[in-house]
This record gives structure tokens, C-alpha cells and sequence, in this order.
């Protein structure tokens, strides 16, 4: 359950855009190869013979849809598919993978044999470097040649050379490759430069979940917004290259001035009003440079001076957009600021956390150090022999699980155990001490923070427990379906004014009482009642139920 809620965690911190990318060209692939078969049945033959092969006819060649048409417009998209599939899932994840190798070399890094390993490693980079590039360029080639035949069946009449047929193939095969190595070229430099983004957003900072939730919904959003023109254009619904250039320019400006709404400005906004001079300079701002990489092209559409369009561009983007987006924020205001509100808060919570464990550890250590020096001094070396061994696991729990955010209540329960062993070692010779636990863990299959239910335990022997007076320790635990219930009841006995621990004696609990409010929030109800006879302290936790709605895991 631990690794399958870390590998949730994990898909919900990934970057999509090879996901988001695989989708778009597959879209695009099947458009490209359904736009010359839907033309079969949606032109007659005296249609395509007049749109497709009046070239080839007024060059006296014969023409056939099937050959010089559906072939190179549907074997040529097919054919870059299969090489950036490729690509993708076979080249590239190759040669990234080389983070093992290097996790492993390091850890020698000092040694003779490290040296030998790191020099091994970088051999082995070289090597799959050197093989990709082999690899790559074999692919290339083999593009070259079906864009070759594909243009030159497509486009015969534009290359032939009437009397000299091979010298015309030979120049349809060195335009496909000449293409070819242009393409796997430019997708190479795009790649890195993919790789490289993903990289820094999946990196682990502060600021990780927000960049990632962005990132993604954006590249989402790019599948739609690209495949809808290819659509338009494929089916010959809307042909018009103005129409395009408006489409792509116009609208990438909105994208553009709703995603600084929505992420930047709105978020910053708070309670406050929109009209507010910070919030509608920048919403000025941001609409203008949103709307000025643009204008060239918008111009060109629209005519006239650059002045009047930016003025009705730029009118447009705060009037129409801006409600627009405002009303989608409002749609999705708790999400963003959820994400936002994490991002800000996480720095001072896993500080906050890691400052609180930080003291509990050596707090522990020393109790349970004190513990076995005492039994040590009593006892034959039989006992403390078992006291060192649950020390040990005490130990081994502390180092490992005590680091991560959640772990099975078993462990939990497993480190309590040990504990309460630990003091019962000392106290067993003592009539006058009665210790009772009933830990129930059969139906604890939740996960919890670590070190949460100890600090009431070591508190409750710390206080409660007196070699001198009728002593008493009750702790019960067990789970249902609605969480866990955790009861600690001890006597109290009045400690001396000389005690070396009784300024550190809230140490334990006012830490177990922040971690509660840090990691569980509303989700747990504490009762704590002291008289002069007797000390008890109830805690209910209500976990996380994991995806799909139930509460166990």
C-alpha cells in the first residue's frame, strides 16, 4: 500500500507533455490519412480527375488517385508516425537512462572500484550516445527514401524531365532526404529542449505542484487548439490562409492573457476588488504584451494602422476576456489557490515538521538510553540483552520510517510495542506497578505519521509511573472503519523540585499536539483530562481515505 500510494503521488507530480505531445500527432496522423479516403466517396471521378489530375495530364502523364494521391498523402504521415513513435519510445528513453548507473557510481566515488565504475559509466553513456546517433540517422535515411517515393508520385509532374526519368528520381530522392534530416533534426533540438523543460518542472522545489498542474493543463488545452485547424483544413471545411494566420495569432494572444489572469493576477487579487490599482495594471499589462508578438500577423488580416489594432485588440482582451476568465477562475478559485496556498505554506510545514522530529528523536533516544542504564545497574545482562535488541529496532525504525510522511500503522504499532517492553523491563519487579495495553492492530490498515502515538506513552511513563507509590499505565488502541482510537489513562505522581527532566516535560506532547494540527488538520479530535489522581488523553484520527473512496488502504 506505501509504495502503491508513492506511486500515485508520483503520477500526480508528472509532467504530461509527452503524453499530451503522442496524443496531438496521433490525431494529427489519422486526419491525414482519413482526408484522402473520405475524398474517395465524397468527390465523383470526373472531380478528382479535375482537381488532382489536370497537372499530370496537361504534362501528358497518367494519373490515379490511389497511387499518386492516397498513397504519398497517407503513406508519408504514416510513415513520420512510425519514425517518431520510434523515436520516443525506444531512442530517446535509451539514451536518458543512464540515472541508475550514475546512482551507483557515486556511491564509490572515493574508492579504487568507484573509479573504475565512473569510468564505466561514462563509457556507457558514450556508447549509447554514439548508438542513438547511429540509430537515428539510419531513421533518417529511411524517411529520405519514403518521402522520396511519396513526392514522387505525388508531385511526378512538377520534377519530371521529359527523356532523362532517372535523373528526375534522383531528384525527388535527394528533396526527400534533404527534408528528412531537416525534420529528425529539428525534432532532435525540440526534444532537448522538451526534456529540459520537463527537467526543471518535475524538479523538486517549493513551487513543484502549481508548475506541474500548469504545465499540464496547458499542454492539454494545446491538444484541442492544434488538432481543430488540422480538422478544418483536412476536410476542406475552412481552407482560407487568413482565416488560419487570425486563428493561430488571435487566440493564442487570449490563451495567453487568461492563463496570466487565471495563475498570476487573479490569485494575487485576494478579497480585494478587480478595479483595484495594483490588480488593473497588471491587468492592463498583461493583456498588451500578450497581444504585441502578434501584431504583425494581425495586421495582416485585419489592414489598417498598427495603432488601431492593438486599441481593438487590446480593448477586446479586457472586455471580453477578462469576464471570461474571471468567471473560469471563480469556477476553479479553490483548486488554484489550493495549489498556490500549498506552495506558499509547504517551505514553512516541512520545516515546521522536520524541526519537530528533530526534537523527538534525540528526546526518545535519551529516555529509552536512561531505561536501559537502569535495568543495566538492577538486573542480569539477560535482560538488558533484550532491552538492547528492542532498542535496536527501535533504532532501525527511527533512521528508515520516521523519514517519510506516512507509514502503516503495523510499524507504528510494532515501534509502540517496543517501547512499552522497553519500560516494562524496569517496572516488572515492582508489585505496586500495573501496566495494561491492549493494542488491537487486526483492523489497522491505515497509514499514519510516524511517531505519533508514542510521545502519550513515554509521557505517561515519565509522570505516571513511581518505584515508591501505587502506580498505574492503561493504554488501549483500535481501529474501525471510521479511524483510529488511541486511549492513554496513568496516575500522577508529583515530581521532585530537584528533577534534571521536569523543565523538558512538554516537549513530547506539544509536539505530538503540533504534528496533529500540521499533517491532520480537522481531521483528528484530542481530549486531554488531569486530576490529582489521574491523567487521560483520548485521540481519535480520521486518515485520508485513499482514491476511490474507501477508508482503508
Amino acid at each position: 500500500m506505501q509504495s502503491s500510494t508513492k506511486n500515485e503521488e508520483q503520477l500526480k507530480n508528472k509532467v504530461r507533455w509527452r503524453e499530451h505531445e503522442l496524443l496531438l500527432v496521433t490525431i494529427v496522423v489519422v486526419l491525414s490519412i482519413a482526408g484522402p479516403i473520405w475524398r474517395i466517396f465524397d468527390l465523383s471521378q470526373a472531380q478528382i480527375d479535375e482537381f488532382y489530375g489536370s497537372p499530370f495530364s496537361s504534362n501528358g502523364l497518367s494519373f490515379n488517385y490511389y497511387r499518386n494521391v492516397l498513397l504519398p498523402n497517407a503513406g508519408l504521415p504514416l510513415l513520420i508516425y512510425l519514425c517518431y513513435l520510434r523515436m520516443n519510445l525506444y531512442i530517446l528513453p535509451r539514451l536518458l537512462q543512464t540515472e541508475s548507473v550514475e546512482k551507483g557510481t557515486f556511491q564509490l566515488h572515493f574508492s579504487l572500484a568507484g573509479r573504475i565504475e565512473m569510468k564505466g559509466a561514462a563509457g556507457e553513456s558514450l556508447k549509447r550516445a554514439l548508438w542513438a546517433l547511429l540509430y537515428t540517422f539510419l531513421l533518417a535515411l529511411l524517411l529520405g527514401a519514403g518521402w522520396g517515393i511519396a513526392e514522387y508520385y505525388r508531385e511526378q509532374f512538377a520534377y519530371f524531365i521529359p527523356g532523362n526519368r532517372d535523373e528526375s528520381r534522383q531528384i525527388i530522392l535527394g528533396l526527400g532526404l534533404k527534408r528528412a534530416f531537416g525534420l529528425v533534426t529539428a525534432y532532435i533540438i525540440y526534444a532537448g529542449l522538451r526534456e529540459t523543460a520537463i527537467r526543471l518542472l518535475e524538479k523538486d522545489s517549493h513551487r513543484r505542484n502549481f508548475q506541474v498542474s500548469v504545465a499540464n493543463q496547458v499542454s492539454g488545452f494545446l491538444v484541442l487548439y492544434l488538432s481543430l485547424p488540422w480538422f478544418l483544413f483536412t476536410f476542406y471545411i475552412q481552407t482560407d490562409y487568413d482565416f488560419f494566420v487570425f486563428y493561430f495569432c488571435f487566440f493564442s494572444s487570449v490563451l495567453l492573457t487568461m492563463l496570466c489572469n487565471l495563475y498570476w493576477i487573479f490569485p494575487l487579487k485576494g478579497e480585494g476588488s478587480i478595479f483595484k490599482r495594483k490588480v488593473f495594471w497588471r491587468l492592463l499589462f498583461s493583456a498588451f504584451i500578450c497581444t504585441v508578438p502578434f501584431l504583425p500577423f494581425l495586421i495582416h488580416v485585419y489592414g489598417g494602422t498598427a495603432f488601431a489594432v492593438i486599441i481593438f485588440c487590446w480593448i477586446l482582451q479586457l472586455l471580453v476576456n477578462t469576464p471570461i476568465s474571471w468567471l473560469i477562475y471563480r469556477l476553479l478559485k479553490d483548486k488554484i489557490l489550493q495549489l498556490r496556498g500549498l506552495e506558499t505554506a509547504l517551505g514553512k510545514s516541512e520545516a515546521d515538521l522536520q524541526f519537530l522530529r528533530s526534537q523527538i528523536n534525540p528526546h526518545f533516544l535519551f529516555n529509552v538510553l536512561n531505561t536501559l542504564y537502569g535495568t543495566a545497574l538492577q538486573e542480569e545482562a539477560g535482560r538488558t540483552a533484550e532491552g538492547i535488541q528492542k532498542l535496536g529496532d527501535m533504532m532501525r525504525f527511527m533512521l528508515h520510517e520516521n523519514n517519510q510522511d506516512l507509514i502503516p500503522m503495523s510499524q507504528e504499532i510494532e515501534y509502540l510495542k517496543n517501547y512499552i517492553a522497553l519500560q516494562k523491563l524496569r517496572t516488572e519487579s515492582s508489585p505496586s506497578i500495573l501496566i495494561q495495553d491492549e493494542i488491537n492492530g487486526q483492523s489497522c490498515d491505515y497509514l499514519i505519521a510516524p511517531m505519533l502515538l508514542v510521545p502519550f506513552v513515554e509521557n505517561a511513563f515519565k509522570h505516571g509511573i513511581s518505584l515508591q507509590e501505587e502506580s498505574w499505565i492503561k493504554i488501549q488502541l483500535d481501529c474501525d472503519e471510521r479511524g483510529i482510537h488511541f486511549k492513554v489513562r496513568n496516575s500522577v505522581h508529583y515530581r521532585r523540585d530537584n528533577d534534571p527532566e521536569e523543565r523538558q516535560s512538554g516537549i513530547g506532547m506539544k509536539n505530538v499536539i503540533n504534528r496533529l494540527k500540521l499533517v491532520y488538520g480537522g481531521r483528528h479530535e484530542f481530549y486531554v483530562h488531569n486530576d490529582e489522581r489521574e491523567f487521560f488523553v483520548q485521540l481519535v484520527i480520521y486518515p485520508l481515505p485513499p482514491k476511490g473512496g474507501e477508508s482503508k488502504k
